[in-house]
């Protein structure tokens, strides 16, 4: 790229303008623009918003008089870590609710906490031939079919076929069900699954639910490094266009880095961003002769993998 150009300008040409029009055009959002388009909308607030400088601390006497939560709930994408789906919400609003707005694909498989347990919904998955992985909780009730063979020495305890128990579980979830308990060594703790995939080795089950980490991931690189702590505005449209921002900044990162085929991690990448971004210095040249320390090696207070 053009040496001659700032890191940010370089960053943004990977950005998909011919996409970017299309959504502008589609949600008519140049309309009575004079001279201030959604393109330099857009660009303003990247600038204002980046990971070095962060979003301006909102007062904190102000900050106080508009109390509320919000809640993001994102669908991410293993194969990239983009997420495929964010749904912004009051804290109101509970995370089971947000499976009736996500559109099932066939064959994939969702992997989900103990907070979108609810079988009718689950059952929906089912019936649209996707699968999902999730854990159990403490209360469950269930008939045991039948037992399959086990390898203990990989961790997993159990591997049965089960019905729900209960008139109002087995009514929304009418079908067998894979349950699957497992033991962490590492962490001296015993996790129990549930399935409706029948094929994967057991295992592979514990291993697919491991991936759910990715969306903890996903989360403190946004809430920490992005530095979403308080809001310009306090309107339902000024904090969502702000958490837009920020979760453009991580997409934008992420195509960044695989186009560019760089090692480092989104969270060095980051840090490389947060000192250079305004710098003439070719963007493959920055992003990649600059060491910086690796997210391993930080200090982290995150939950315990299956928590």
């Amino acid at each position: 790229m053009n040496s001659g150009k700032t890191i940010f300008a370089q960053l943004m040409d990977f950005v998909p303008t011919y996409e970017f029009r299309k959504c502008v055009d589609r949600y008519n959002g140049n309309h009575k623009v004079i001279s201030f388009s959604c393109w330099d909308q857009y660009l303003q607030a990247l600038s204002l918003g980046h990971p070095g400088k962060g979003l301006p601390q909102y007062p904190r006497a102000k900050f106080r008089k508009h109390k509320g939560a919000v809640k993001l709930h994102t669908l991410l994408d293993l194969h990239g870590n983009i997420p495929s789906v964010v749904i912004i919400t009051t804290g109101k609003v509970h995370d089971v609710n947000i499976l009736d707005q996500l559109i099932i694909e066939l064959g994939a498989i969702s992997i989900m906490d103990r907070g979108y347990l609810n079988f009718a919904r689950l059952y929906k998955i089912h019936q649209a031939s996707a699968f999902f992985v999730t854990r159990a909780k403490v209360n469950f009730s269930r008939i045991r079919l039948y037992s399959q063979p086990v390898d203990k020495s990989t961790g997993v305890l159990c591997d049965q076929i089960v019905v729900l128990k209960g008139h109002y579980a087995k009514k929304g979830y009418p079908e067998k069900l894979r349950r699957i308990r497992y033991f962490d060594s590492k962490n001296n703790k015993t996790f129990v699954f549930l399935t409706n995939n029948f094929a994967l080795p057991t295992i592979t089950i514990a291993d697919l639910y491991r991936c759910r980490w990715q969306v903890r991931l996903f989360f403190k690189w946004i809430k920490q490094h992005l530095r979403i702590k308080a809001f310009y505005g306090t309107t339902e449209n000024a904090v969502k266009t702000q958490i837009w921002i920020a979760i453009s900044v991580y997409v934008l990162v992420a195509i960044a880095k695989k186009t560019l085929n760089l090692d480092q991690s989104l969270y060095t990448i980051l840090q490389i961003l947060s000192v250079t971004l305004f710098e003439k210095t070719p963007i493959f040249q920055a992003l990649s002769n600059i060491n910086c320390t690796n997210q391993e090696d930080c200090p982290s207070n995150q939950l315990n993998l299956f928590d």
